[in-house]
């Protein structure tokens, strides 16, 4: 952009995209089945007869007494829904239309069946990855990389068992996801992010990792040349711990020797380094590190392992931050249109953020 930052695409809307196109480079295989689930998904909703005939089919064909569902065209997910959905009841639905005249020819056909089936196996091994990576409460940027090389190489990639629709439309996903996220600035962004993640750090490979180390160490010393250096922060750090405390707050703890000793020995002596020695040496013990497990919180690693990277913690506050989808920001504009009712249409500004922040951020008792 104008500001020189790289514009990070929300990972869900890429992932609608890629569905959405992939299914319409198919249209003339796709169309019918389609549009049957969603005639089926209308009938049954619109006449309780139907629903009450389906429930008792249901059980004569002991499969599970579910609704169907109908997709909404901006949510790929309930797209693979519907259709799951619809090949579950296929033995129900096809009891209650068997002898109706009106709808029986909603009867899902085998070649229907097929075409529904084809499309549901190539959709459904992606259909969790947007929920996961829309949090806000966790890391999801560094995640995005890992992500994308598990659909691409695992969930995506051609199997022998595939049908030729199926295998159609996992390559046409595969294009358009590459396409989003192929411009050099946002792969060198997502390269950081994950690299700065300490359970993925160990994911990549050895020519990758050292151009990464390279973009980062040049990162760190513009940062440093920008007044940003590790000495101003532990400066204020250590002015705000000499602030003395009120008297009902209890006394520090007396630090122990056995304490003052293993803090010497975690951060190596960087006496007569210039910065970037220091931060390369930073950047090759971090590197050296066991990678954590998936489910381990890296921001919880960061924090208590910030004075031993004291250089490198500074990029990965600013990395961490990122959210890989939009959906937080949505969640943020639903809660303001909540707070802007008509009622309340001439509030300032500067009330409405306090109050979308109170909403937000205070716990409910």
């Amino acid at each position: 952009g104008k500001l020189g930052w790289p514009w990070l695409n929300c990972f869900g809307h890429n992932l609608h995209l890629a569905v959405t196109n992939a299914i319409a480079s198919e249209k003339d295989r796709t169309v019918r089945a389609l549009g049957l689930c969603r005639n089926l998904v209308n009938t049954f909703s619109m006449s309780w007869l139907k629903r009450r005939d389906l429930k008792k089919a249901q059980m004569e064909a002991d499969i599970p007494q579910h609704n169907l569902v109908l997709d909404v065209s901006t949510r790929w997910g309930t797209k693979q829904k519907m259709i799951d959905r619809v090949l579950e009841q296929i033995p129900a639905i096809r009891r209650v239309l068997i002898d109706d005249r009106k709808h029986g020819h909603l009867n899902p056909t085998w070649q229907d069946v097929s075409v529904l089936e084809s499309i549901n196996a190539a959709l459904k091994p992606v259909a969790d990855f947007t929920d996961v990576l829309s949090g806000e409460k966790y890391v999801t940027v560094s995640s995005v990389k890992p992500v994308l090389d598990l659909l691409k190489d695992e969930l995506l990639s051609p199997d022998s068992n595939d049908t030729t629709l199926t295998s159609n439309i996992k390559k046409k996903m595969c294009a358009v996801l590459d396409e989003k996220y192929s411009p050099a600035p946002l792969q060198e962004l997502l390269r950081k992010a994950t690299l700065l993640d300490p359970r993925y750090r160990a994911h990549f490979e050895a020519a990758i990792i050292d151009d990464t180390k390279g973009q980062l160490l040049k990162e760190i010393m513009e940062m440093t040349e920008e007044g940003h250096n590790v000495e101003q922060v532990s400066d204020r750090a250590a002015a705000d711990d000499d602030v003395p405390t009120t008297s009902s707050a209890p006394p520090p703890k007396k630090k122990r020797l056995c304490d003052l000793l293993q803090k010497r020995k975690a951060q190596p002596s960087t006496h007569g380094l210039t910065k970037r020695e220091q931060a390369d040496a930073e950047l090759s013990r971090y590197l050296q590190e066991e990678a954590l497990d998936n489910s381990a919180d890296p921001l919880m690693w960061w924090r208590d392992n910030e004075s031993r990277f004291p250089l490198i913690s500074k990029l990965a506050r600013k990395y961490m931050c990122i959210c890989a989808t939009s959906t937080a920001s949505e969640r943020m504009f639903s809660t303001a249109g909540n707070i802007v009712t008509p009622v309340r249409c001439c509030l300032k500004p500067e009330k409405v953020n306090m109050l979308v922040f109170l909403s937000r951020n205070l716990l409910s008792h």
